[in-house]
């Protein structure tokens, strides 16, 4: 039995708009006290993406998360509107070393989280994963947008 034309097209239509917002996917490493430890990142790199960051999640897997990345150093300001999930931040430098960590940032908040100072990346972890692995400030941050040259 055939489905109907319009069936069809509904479909392919949810297809298309669900592929059209999928993020390229990478792994980086994050030295931690137990040694370093792999991530799977979702990489948001211009301004829409950035913009829309994990807004509506519900929820992401333990080694899961997205990096935020600008590019070159800059400051820059994150808050929790329209983010269902409790995140940890991470302020990275662009020679890698975690500048700043906003542990447990409140879901749907509009408190400013500034990085206090020029960033290059902001990777965003589900809550209490920083301190569960040991990941501090001064930490280290292996990323492939860290060996890039700005553009």
């Amino acid at each position: 039995m055939r489905a109907p034309f319009h069936a069809v097209f509904a479909i392919l239509a949810l297809f298309s708009s669900t592929a059209a917002f999928a993020l390229p996917v990478e792994t980086i490493t994050i030295d931690t006290k137990a040694g370093p430890h792999r991530f799977s990142m979702e990489v948001a790199s211009d301004d829409e993406s950035r913009e829309k960051g994990l807004m509506f999640r519900k929820e992401m897997a333990p080694d899961a998360g997205m990096l935020f990345d600008f590019h070159t150093p800059q400051l820059v300001s994150f808050w929790m509107e329209n983010t269902i999930l409790p995140l940890d931040m991470l302020f990275v430098r662009a020679d890698g070393t975690i500048a700043r960590i906003k542990a447990n940032a409140t879901p749907y908040s509009r408190e400013n989280i500034p990085s206090g100072e020029p960033v290059q990346l902001v990777i965003e972890l589900n809550a209490g994963r920083a301190a569960a692995l040991g990941i501090t400030e001064g930490g280290k941050v292996h990323a492939p947008e860290l060996a890039k040259k700005p553009h």
